[in-house]
């Protein structure tokens, strides 16, 4: 939920006079070389910056002692190695002499300690790859009585090479397991049924970003049978060991791509983590994401890279790029070679994906010439003119649906977005106007906003949105160390949407999600459906430059710092901290009972009110209260919630379970207890709601020639009709409407065939 918020454009000047007092003590000069070369000069000066900025910029500057140097020290050793597959309990002795003095390393700038895990990790990580293939290169003995367990943090070090090399065996081996009786049982149903009807979607859905299992990855990932004679139980365990080399090929070839520098931004991290859990590091490849994420633009040639094994692979075109435009380059073309313009071609087999990146972007207007492999395997070179791309699932989105005779907008808000390079380029505020200007123009009786999984943005427009549905009034109050508050108003006395409105959140609804969520509770304007609190970030983020602080050029690139600056509060004085904002209606979320919120990670800043800034409660709805009412009332009587709320509770229990057979018959046996209690469950993947959702007039044009555009529509309005969430929300919207409008009266009824299934 590491989100930026763009106010502090005014504070940052009065930061910068104060770095700038000592801008003197980093302006000597650096050692110039390779940027992938040990650079000590660079790190020490890196770590002088650090901790003076974060000392003076931010919000509440951590004391820098042992209890400090404990934390770090923790933290990075975690960092290293989650799954305790790499160091030996001798390394973690040897290291544990240095767990009270990285404070003190920290003020000295001494790199002992980095230095030593950094290549102790590198060892260790050499000893990984020949212990693995080692593993992988005779069958494994399922009948042996034997478990493993994966709650890794509660786990030992193991205290021999033998001892490692038992738990790289048993962690492999489940999850080749896992696979291995996967493929078993396709097979089992194709030779009974002629069609594999075996294949499942996983249990517990993995959002991209968070950490996984290796067992459900393979689940999800082994899906077909190849067709033929039926495979010997020999054949099939040899399939799932050739799979898992396979994956740990690539995983350790991802390793092999990161270099020192990477490490130490681990390392850096884990100093900065320490301050909050939104304060950190961004090196220069960071960055330069982070600024595409806020922005949703880059320049470029609009394709998304993968590595797959030396070679670079096209994933995927973004639609409206010059790639795209240009139609010579597809998804699965391998990239041989890159040449700036008529310049000599450079070969990239091999090279960092990073790298490759670098090569291939560059400035709006400027040519790159790219030698590819075609999947046919002919090769060709093609040249494109690098331009503005922008990234079009990260803008504002809307549909319409007809509902009981009437017409509802639903608009989703990915992210708060804004372009700090170009007042005049796109943000959220612009695009969500645009979006309720034109679903008035197509005459709806209500608006959706959906701000689900939306981790925030920036904070300005935030304050916009809010007040296209009020008069005026404050959005936000924020509030410095040592300094009075500042609320941030909307002055614009115009309404551009005043009619029934209803806010969608959820546990992921982060930051400026949150603040408007907060403004539009606080008065009052729309009701908020969703989770039972969103996520609790109630802080304010500043990057700043790393570089403009040191005068020689020689230095290299230094990145970023983000660092929490502020608090904000809502208009009625409470912070979003840690409690986040409650819902008016709560749904049942399938995640409700895990712990993900800002209140269970380690360093939240606290909670805490102030004083409620002046402003009027909105006073149009004369059904909110019974709106409300009907649907709690719905939500408690509905099969399909029911059985989501169940879900969740056997979700939470099953987080517990760690511990797994590596027996095959034991194995299977679990596994079916699991799949039997799950098959309960799929209801909520099958649902339905009936609705049709469509695109805007203005919106099906453009997809009339843009096939990818249309197609992602597609998804999304799909998405759509299977989401009980946003009937819900429909649902509230009739609750919502003024006396006299004329309603077609459809009885709500239960489908009581799809849970019968079950």
């Amino acid at each position: 939920m590491n989100t930026i918020i763009d106010y502090m454009k005014r504070n940052y000047k009065i930061l910068l006079a104060v770095v700038c007092l000592s801008v003197t003590l980093f302006a000597f000069k650096m050692n110039s070389g390779n940027e992938n070369d040990a650079d000590p000069d660079k790190d020490k000066l890196l770590l002088e910056l650090l901790t003076f900025v974060l000392e003076k910029g931010h919000y509440s500057p951590a004391v820098i002692d042992d209890a400090f140097s404990k934390g770090v020290y923790k933290d990075f050793i975690q960092a290293l190695d989650p799954s305790k597959r790499f160091f030996l309990q001798s390394d973690i002795d040897e290291f544990a002499k240095y767990e009270t003095d990285l404070d003190d390393q920290l003020i000295n700038k001494d790199l002992t300690f980095f230095n030593l895990a950094y290549d102790r990790l590198m060892q260790r990580m050499e000893e990984g790859k020949l212990i693995y293939k080692s593993v992988l290169s005779k069958p494994f003995d399922y009948t042996i009585d034997e478990s493993f367990n994966t709650d890794y943090e509660k786990a030992p070090y193991a205290k021999t090479t033998a001892e490692l090399k038992d738990k790289w065996r048993k962690q492999i081996k489940l999850s080749t397991l896992s696979s291995l009786v996967d493929r078993m049982e396709m097979q089992d149903n194709k030779n009974k049924t002629g069609v594999d009807k075996s294949v499942k979607e996983p249990v517990v859905q993995v959002k991209e970003g968070e950490q996984f299992d290796q067992s459900y990855y393979d689940k999800t990932k082994n899906t077909a049978v190849e067709t033929g004679k039926t495979k010997t139980f020999a054949e099939l365990e040899k399939e799932t060991r050739e799979s898992s080399a396979k994956s740990l090929d690539e995983y350790f070839g991802f390793i092999k791509d990161l270099d020192r520098n990477d490490w130490f931004s681990v390392y850096i991290n884990s100093i900065t983590a320490r301050f909050d859990p939104h304060t950190n590091y961004l090196a220069p490849e960071e960055k330069e994401r982070f600024d595409v994420s806020i922005s949703g633009k880059l320049e470029g040639i609009g394709a998304r890279l993968q590595k797959k094994n030396d070679y670079t692979e096209i994933s995927e075109l973004i639609s409206g790029g010059p790639a795209w435009r240009g139609k010579q380059l597809e998804s699965g073309d391998l990239i041989m070679k890159v040449a700036q313009g008529d310049k000599e071609p450079v070969d990239v087999v091999g090279m960092r994906l990073d790298d490759v990146v670098k090569k291939i972007k560059g400035p709006k207007g400027t040519e790159v010439r790219l030698t590819v492999k075609k999947v046919d395997g002919t090769i060709t070179v093609i040249s494109i003119i690098r331009d503005i791309v922008e990234i079009e699932e990260t803008y504002a989105k809307s549909s319409i649906v007809n509902k009981n005779g009437l017409k509802y907008g639903v608009i989703y808000l990915p992210k708060f977005y804004i372009d700090f390079e170009n007042k005049d380029g796109r943000d959220a505020g612009k695009d969500i106007a645009i979006e309720v200007d034109r679903l008035k123009k197509a005459g709806v009786n209500g608006i959706v906003l959906d701000v689900r999984d939306d981790g925030g943005g920036s904070l300005s427009t935030v304050v916009d949105i809010a007040g296209l549905f009020i008069e005026d009034g404050p959005i936000v109050q924020i509030k410095s160390a040592g300094r009075n508050k500042e609320v941030l108003y909307d002055r614009d006395k115009k309404i551009e949407w005043d009619g029934p409105l209803v806010i969608m959140v959820n546990s992921f609804s982060a930051s400026a999600s949150e603040i408007l969520a907060a403004a539009i509770q606080d008065y009052k304007r729309g009701i908020i459906i969703g989770s039972k609190q969103t996520y609790g970030k109630g802080t304010v983020q500043n990057v700043i430059d790393l570089n403009q602080f040191v005068r020689s050029s020689s230095v290299g690139d230094l990145g970023a710092l983000k660092t929490t600056t502020q608090k904000f509060y809502r208009i009625n004085g409470g912070s979003t901290q840690l409690e986040g904002v409650s819902s008016d209606i709560v749904m049942p979320d399938r995640y409700a009972y895990l712990k993900m919120g800002e209140r269970d990670v380690e360093n939240a800043m606290p909670w805490d009110k102030i004083d409620q800034a002046d402003y009027k409660v909105w006073t149009k709805n004369s059904n909110f209260n019974q709106a409300i009412a009907n649907s709690k009332n719905r939500i408690a009587q509905n099969q399909q919630f029911q059985l989501v709320e169940d879900n969740a509770k056997w979700i939470d229990s099953r987080s517990e379970e760690n511990v797994y057979s590596l027996n095959i018959d034991k194995f299977k046996l679990a596994q079916t207890e699991i799949e039997g209690k799950a098959k309960k469950y799929k209801p909520i993947l099958d649902y339905k709601n009936e609705l049709k959702f469509t695109s805007l007039p203005s919106e099906q044009e453009i997809m009339a020639k843009d096939a990818a555009l249309k197609e992602k529509r597609e998804r999304w309005h799909e998405a759509l009709s299977k989401d009980i969430y946003v009937e819900e929300a429909l649902n509230v919207l009739d609750d919502l409407q003024a006396k006299g409008i004329v309603k077609k009266a459809i009885p709500v009824k239960f489908k009581k065939d799809k849970l019968a299934k079950s």
